[in-house]
């Protein structure tokens, strides 16, 4: 696979006396801070699910819920949650960080966005989205995921904003750690590059466990997409682009369908 774009990998944990185990505890730190203990805690959730005396497709999970029945303190809460949940960002971005423009080429960031990662992100999100709704709908007819439901935000001023914000949140948490940060690390553990497609992939589907076993299997695809994407392109912009797409419009087109169509929820 071509490995455009990464020619400037060659950051902190290359230098002189960085050992293998160093950039192990390094991914073990990142990913205990991320999505890894998210990965955890959905393995425990898939686990308490099975083992409910109803069916796991007579289930429900949120992906966006209140905090609070008052508004502004709900809205407070929420942003602390977006902001918070980028702290592992801004982590990697700074372990990542080089002397050398650009300075998160590591992350599969280079410099300015260019008008093609739009249009690959659109892409992308098509090519994920329409075969990922069928799996869905087919995973929940053979009883194999639970009733995910978006987000049960009320119907404020503020939701559709903050659901747009919790979209891109996800999307720059995902793809930076999961592709940017974790192939970059693989790397130079020696790693080939369909042996990282597949770590990133299956961790993905890891923690999205929580959905059920439909969740689990669509985000795996999806994260071989994305991973061979990458390999190829070395670009992680079309990626954070394509996430983005699809969850604001699963978040925000699920908030305007239970407004819109009340009797079908």
């Amino acid at each position: 696979m071509s490995q455009h774009g990464h020619s400037p990998a060659r950051i902190a944990t290359d230098a002189p006396g960085t050992s293998r185990a160093r950039v192990w505890w390094e991914i073990a730190i990142v990913l205990a801070l991320s999505l890894g203990a998210s990965a955890l805690q959905a393995l425990v959730s898939i686990v308490d699910l099975l083992t409910r005396s109803e069916a796991l497709a007579e289930q429900s999970t949120a992906l966006n819920s209140s905090v609070s029945e008052r508004p502004l303190i709900d809205l407070a809460y929420q942003l602390l949650r977006i902001i918070m949940g980028l702290a592992p960002v801004a982590l990697v971005c700074f372990l990542a960080w080089s002397q050398q423009r650009p300075r998160l080429s590591s992350l599969g960031l280079h410099g300015r966005p260019r008008g093609s990662d739009l249009g690959l992100g659109l892409l992308l999100a098509a090519i994920i989205g329409i075969p990922g709704l069928a799996l869905y709908c087919g995973a929940r007819a053979l009883g194999l995921n639970a009733n995910v439901i978006p987000t049960s935000l009320g119907d404020y001023w503020w939701t559709v904003p903050v659901l747009i914000l919790a979209a891109l949140k996800a999307a720059l948490l995902e793809e930076i750690i999961v592709v940017g940060y974790l192939f970059d690390r693989l790397r130079q553990l020696g790693w080939k590059p369909w042996t990282r497609i597949l770590a990133s992939a299956l961790l993905r589907g890891s923690y999205h466990l929580y959905q059920g076993f439909g969740g689990f299997i669509g985000n795996v695809a999806m994260g071989i997409i994305f991973g061979w994407f990458y390999e190829r392109y070395g670009r992680t912009l079309p990626l954070i682009i394509a996430h983005w797409i699809l969850d604001i419009v699963s978040f925000v087109g699920y908030a305007w369908a239970v407004s819109t169509f009340p009797s079908l929820f």
